[in-house]
Protein backbone atom coordinates (compact mmCIF):
# COMPACT_ATOMS: atom_id res chain seq x y z
CA UNK A 1 0.00 0.00 0.00
CA UNK A 2 2.83 2.51 0.96
CA UNK A 3 4.54 2.22 -2.55
CA UNK A 4 1.48 2.73 -4.34
CA UNK A 5 0.43 5.88 -2.51
CA UNK A 6 4.13 7.17 -2.78
CA UNK A 7 3.98 6.54 -6.45
CA UNK A 8 0.39 7.86 -6.46
CA UNK A 9 2.45 10.91 -5.29
CA UNK A 10 5.34 10.92 -7.65
CA UNK A 11 3.00 10.55 -10.07
CA UNK A 12 0.79 13.72 -9.39
CA UNK A 13 3.90 15.82 -7.99
CA UNK A 14 5.47 14.69 -12.21
CA UNK A 15 2.04 15.99 -13.96
CA UNK A 16 1.98 18.74 -11.87
CA UNK A 17 5.36 20.02 -13.16
CA UNK A 18 4.51 19.51 -16.35
CA UNK A 19 1.02 20.74 -16.27
CA UNK A 20 3.26 24.15 -14.80
CA UNK A 21 5.31 23.76 -18.04
CA UNK A 22 2.87 23.60 -20.14
CA UNK A 23 0.69 26.80 -18.96
CA UNK A 24 3.89 28.55 -18.74
CA UNK A 25 5.35 27.85 -22.00
CA UNK A 26 1.57 29.14 -23.74
CA UNK A 27 1.40 32.01 -21.59
CA UNK A 28 5.17 33.08 -23.14
CA UNK A 29 3.83 32.32 -26.56
CA UNK A 30 0.89 34.19 -26.19
CA UNK A 31 3.22 37.32 -24.86
CA UNK A 32 5.57 37.03 -27.32
CA UNK A 33 3.33 36.52 -30.29
CA UNK A 34 2.61 39.50 -31.06
CA UNK A 35 6.37 40.25 -31.47
CA UNK A 36 7.09 37.91 -33.97
CA UNK A 37 7.93 34.77 -31.84
CA UNK A 38 7.29 32.20 -29.20
CA UNK A 39 8.37 30.62 -26.30
CA UNK A 40 11.12 28.41 -28.26
CA UNK A 41 12.69 30.91 -30.65
CA UNK A 42 12.97 33.36 -27.38
CA UNK A 43 14.63 30.39 -25.23
CA UNK A 44 17.25 30.61 -28.89
CA UNK A 45 17.92 34.17 -28.23
CA UNK A 46 18.18 34.21 -24.53
CA UNK A 47 20.93 31.48 -24.64
CA UNK A 48 22.84 33.40 -27.46
CA UNK A 49 22.29 36.70 -25.55
CA UNK A 50 23.26 35.50 -22.21
CA UNK A 51 26.48 33.72 -24.05
CA UNK A 52 27.31 36.87 -25.44
CA UNK A 53 26.77 39.05 -23.19
CA UNK A 54 30.36 40.07 -22.14
CA UNK A 55 31.85 39.45 -25.83
CA UNK A 56 29.15 41.05 -27.80
CA UNK A 57 29.53 39.27 -31.74
CA UNK A 58 30.54 36.11 -29.91
CA UNK A 59 28.91 32.82 -31.05
CA UNK A 60 27.41 29.67 -29.79
CA UNK A 61 28.21 26.61 -31.66
CA UNK A 62 24.53 25.30 -32.50
CA UNK A 63 25.30 21.66 -30.28
CA UNK A 64 25.72 23.60 -27.20
CA UNK A 65 22.50 25.24 -27.53
CA UNK A 66 20.63 21.83 -28.11
CA UNK A 67 21.76 20.65 -24.74
CA UNK A 68 20.17 23.48 -23.26
CA UNK A 69 16.84 23.62 -24.80
CA UNK A 70 14.20 21.01 -25.13
CA UNK A 71 13.98 20.26 -29.27
CA UNK A 72 14.94 17.70 -31.63
CA UNK A 73 18.10 18.68 -33.45
CA UNK A 74 16.30 18.68 -36.51
CA UNK A 75 13.94 21.36 -34.85
CA UNK A 76 16.57 23.15 -33.56
CA UNK A 77 17.81 23.53 -36.62
CA UNK A 78 14.90 24.88 -38.59
CA UNK A 79 13.82 27.20 -35.86
CA UNK A 80 17.42 28.68 -36.23
CA UNK A 81 16.84 28.71 -39.87
CA UNK A 82 13.71 30.76 -39.56
CA UNK A 83 15.46 33.27 -36.87
CA UNK A 84 17.99 33.54 -39.73
CA UNK A 85 15.60 34.27 -41.90
CA UNK A 86 13.90 36.82 -39.69
CA UNK A 87 17.18 38.34 -39.80
CA UNK A 88 17.65 37.71 -35.84
CA UNK A 89 20.66 35.15 -35.97
CA UNK A 90 23.64 34.23 -38.74
CA UNK A 91 25.25 31.07 -39.22
CA UNK A 92 28.60 30.31 -39.70
CA UNK A 93 30.13 26.87 -40.47
CA UNK A 94 32.68 25.94 -37.66
CA UNK A 95 36.53 26.43 -39.96
CA UNK A 96 38.01 23.89 -37.69
CA UNK A 97 35.36 21.41 -37.90
CA UNK A 98 33.44 21.56 -40.54
CA UNK A 99 30.45 19.85 -39.44
CA UNK A 100 29.83 22.49 -36.79
CA UNK A 101 27.83 25.46 -36.92
CA UNK A 102 28.09 28.40 -34.75
CA UNK A 103 25.37 31.06 -34.79
CA UNK A 104 25.54 34.77 -33.20
CA UNK A 105 22.57 37.34 -32.49
CA UNK A 106 22.70 40.09 -35.07
CA UNK A 107 22.13 43.76 -34.08
CA UNK A 108 18.35 43.14 -34.64
CA UNK A 109 17.95 39.67 -32.81
CA UNK A 110 20.17 41.68 -29.83
CA UNK A 111 17.47 44.21 -29.67
CA UNK A 112 14.30 42.19 -30.57
CA UNK A 113 15.81 39.91 -27.36
CA UNK A 114 15.89 43.65 -25.41
CA UNK A 115 12.41 44.41 -26.03
CA UNK A 116 10.61 41.39 -24.91
CA UNK A 117 12.97 39.75 -22.72
CA UNK A 118 10.91 41.89 -19.65
CA UNK A 119 7.90 40.52 -21.24
CA UNK A 120 9.40 36.68 -20.56
CA UNK A 121 10.29 37.42 -17.35
CA UNK A 122 6.44 39.17 -16.06
CA UNK A 123 5.02 35.79 -17.32
CA UNK A 124 7.77 33.57 -15.45
CA UNK A 125 7.04 35.87 -12.38
CA UNK A 126 3.56 35.49 -12.39
CA UNK A 127 3.39 31.83 -13.55
CA UNK A 128 6.00 30.37 -11.45
CA UNK A 129 5.20 32.72 -8.25
CA UNK A 130 2.08 31.95 -7.53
Amino acid sequence: MAATTRGSLLEDQWREILSVHARTMCEIDRALHPHGLGASDFEVLDILASATATEPGEQCRVHNIAGRVHLSQSALSRLIGRLEKDGLVERNVCQEDRRGVWVALTEKGRDLHSEVLPLQRAVLARMLNG
